[in-house]
């Protein structure tokens, strides 16, 4: 007899089991189509939104070093995601987002995006700061994306240090919102502790202007920089910088340029202008040398990451190689245009070469981080790049015809104000010694000995310390010559206390009360101009347009002697009745020498024998020091 192993199972049973088991399986696939009809419910507001919806989400935070008992000097590292969303039926050009940080952060990174107010990483936003989208600048909608979020939305992973809020507390920013013009924005809502959002729209009042653009309309600053695209071929292309000076009493001298390439490219060659460095060292150790294998780098001009780049001297304009380029060539020099105009532009060209994966024609992506200064300079801010039309140039053949770049990025560049700090003591002794003429023509190497010598005899109180010596390279002296009836006169004298001269050197001059009665200026050129808050512009005359350095004095041991030019300068009082000269009418509220700001005095110089009511000479000086920071830090 045989034993019973299993039991038996029916044939139907058999096949029922083989028919149901692709259902079995075909249900489980099933389930995951579900997830994705289903997806994630997208962030809350964001369905209303009907414009421009952005978020901020605090992520996670990490206690750093050094440890210390002092909460507020705490530091934590953060991570923070910011996210900006086209919900509307308008595509943005050039999005730009404000995050109001406001707890003494310090951003190490943001991916996705550039800090439009900043420098270099680490960097302090502790006041807050604006991010522009990079690489994707512009925002579609989704009527025209069939709803791509990869086209209407971007993000930026913000990592970073935070101050002084230990936990449960969270250090959220005050607010954010959107910068771009014709969008209003009311405050951000917060959600919870960790999330806030706010919905921009179109704001009906603002007036945009239409234009038929591709791209967005050109911005200007006080210097305008343009990146216009020559031609270009899968690995390289030739490029073209032109600065343009735009403030009408800005000036750039010397000026050195910088930016940053963000993927591998290098230089070739430079034509109208020069970098700092020639050093191909790091092409041939570097992922430029790996992938140009058979390239001969001992030609390369700049290899750097950061390049310097500097005007060429004049006696390269006519270089074969280098120079022959239209605006170059002038030592870095850009005047303003109500002085010269063909002086108020500076341009260079250049060969870039590109690394992959962005070898082919159409794949132009411009340096950033742009930044430019000059050696005794106004310090400038320059904007985000931004795509606009390209730029029309003269057909080269003489036609009546134009062509055209194949791509232009323009950077506005805003001048920075400067705020000079003048110590108490320094200020007062200046102060009381504003009046006497022979104090202020000294070197101020024994300046203060006189000045000290002055006040004693005067009985004025000298302060203890007393102020360091200004160093101030330029000094403007404006003397009350004479005042009559009818008139009255004044002398300027420029002194240049440095060792360097000032060539096409300008001033600009505001005398509110005194303005409209100008008769003439004799030894300079002198223009007025109503529609620069009534500016009275000064130059040298041809011939006249360079104020020397110090030189030597006599004998040996004698001060040196500044370099020294000087007018007479009339005014009539038909124009300006009830002006009193005696009481300090006649003296300038604004002074700018070469596009920098003079200090003047608080205390107007007054004359004694005004308080006689009489008044013959008055031989008074009132001083514009000069607030070069630049060539302050030089001489010390």
């Amino acid at each position: 007899m045989k034993a019973k192993l299993g039991v038996e199972v029916p044939w139907q049973l058999v096949m029922l089991i083989l028919i149901a088991l692709p259902s079995i399986l075909f249900h489980v696939c099933h389930g995951q189509t579900d997830d994705y009809e289903n997806p994630a419910a997208p962030p809350p507001g964001l369905d209303e939104c009907n414009g421009l919806f952005l978020t901020y989400s605090f992520i996670s935070r990490e206690k750093e070093y050094p440890r210390v008992k002092n909460a507020s000097a705490q530091a934590w590292a953060f991570k923070s995601l910011a996210t900006i969303t086209n919900t509307g039926q308008y595509e943005l050009k050039g999005w730009q987002m404000f995050v109001g940080f406001q707890h003494k952060e310090i951003l190490v990174s943001a991916s996705g995006a550039i800090v439009v107010d900043g420098d270099d990483f680490p960097l302090e936003v502790g006041n807050g700061t604006t991010f522009a989208g990079n690489p994707m600048t512009d925002l579609k909608t989704a009527i025209d994306t069939a709803g791509d979020f990869t086209q209407i939305s971007a993000q930026i992973e913000i990592t970073g240090s935070v101050f002084g809020i230990k936990p449960p507390g969270v250090p959220m920013p005050k607010n954010i919102k959107l910068v771009d013009d014709g969008y209003k924005c009311p405050k951000a809502t917060l959600k919870g502790k960790t999330y806030m959002q706010v919905c921009c729209k179109k704001d009906p009042k603002a007036k945009v202007e239409k234009k038929n653009l591709k791209f967005l309309p050109r911005r200007y600053g006080d210097l305008s920089l343009t990146y216009d695209v020559l031609q270009a071929y899968g690995s390289n292309y030739q490029a073209q910088v032109t600065i343009d000076n735009i403030n009408p009493l800005g000036r750039l001298d010397h000026w050195n340029l910088t930016w940053e390439w963000m993927n591998g490219e290098f230089i070739t060659k430079m034509r109208g202008a020069y970098t700092h460095k020639r050093d191909f060292s790091e092409c041939v150790y570097g992922p430029a040398g790996q992938y140009y294998k058979d390239f001969d780098f001992s030609t390369v001009m700049n290899c750097e990451k950061k390049p310097t780049i500097s005007d060429l001297p004049p006696e390269r304009k006519n270089d074969s190689q280098v120079g022959k380029l239209p605006y170059c060539c002038r030592n870095g020099t850009l005047l303003p245009s109500i002085m010269d105009e063909s002086k108020a532009r500076s341009i260079f060209q250049l060969e870039v070469f590109k690394m992959p994966p962005f070898l082919n024609r159409t794949a132009l992506v411009p340096p950033e981080k742009w930044k430019i200064d000059g050696v005794v300079n106004p310090q400038y801010k320059c904007g985000p790049p931004i795509r606009v039309d390209p730029t029309e140039f003269p057909d080269p053949s003489g036609l009546d015809s134009k062509t055209y770049a194949i791509a232009n990025l323009p950077f506005p560049a805003v001048l920075v104000p400067v705020v000079v700090i003048i110590m108490k003591v320094a200020a007062r002794l200046q102060e009381q010694c504003f009046s006497q003429q022979r104090v202020f023509l000294c070197h101020f190497d024994n300046r203060t000995t006189k000045a000290i010598a002055w006040a004693d005899l005067n009985k004025f109180k000298v302060p203890n310390p007393r102020p360091c010596p200004d160093n101030c390279p330029v000094s403007i002296n404006w003397h009350i010559d004479s005042d009559y009836k009818t008139g009255w006169t004044a002398s300027i004298t420029l002194f240049n206390w440095d060792n360097s001269p000032f060539e096409d050197w300008f001033s600009a001059i505001q005398i509110d009360k005194a303005y409209k009665g100008l008769e003439g200026v004799y030894s300079f050129n002198g223009t007025t101009f109503d529609n620069l808050n009534k500016t009275i512009f000064l130059q040298g005359l041809p011939g006249l347009n360079f104020l020397v350095g110090e030189v030597n004095g006599t004998k040996p041991g004698d001060p040196r002697i500044p370099g020294k030019q000087q007018t007479k300068i009339s005014f009539t009082k038909k124009h300006t009745p009830g002006i009193n000269i005696a009481r300090g009418d006649g003296f300038p509220t604004r002074i700018l020498f070469n596009g920098e700001e003079c200090a003047l005095p608080k205390q107007i110089p007054l004359s004694s024998a005004e308080q006689k009511s009489h008044f013959k000479f008055l031989t008074v000086v009132i001083m514009a020091i000069m607030t070069f920071i630049m060539m302050t830090d030089h001489l010390h």
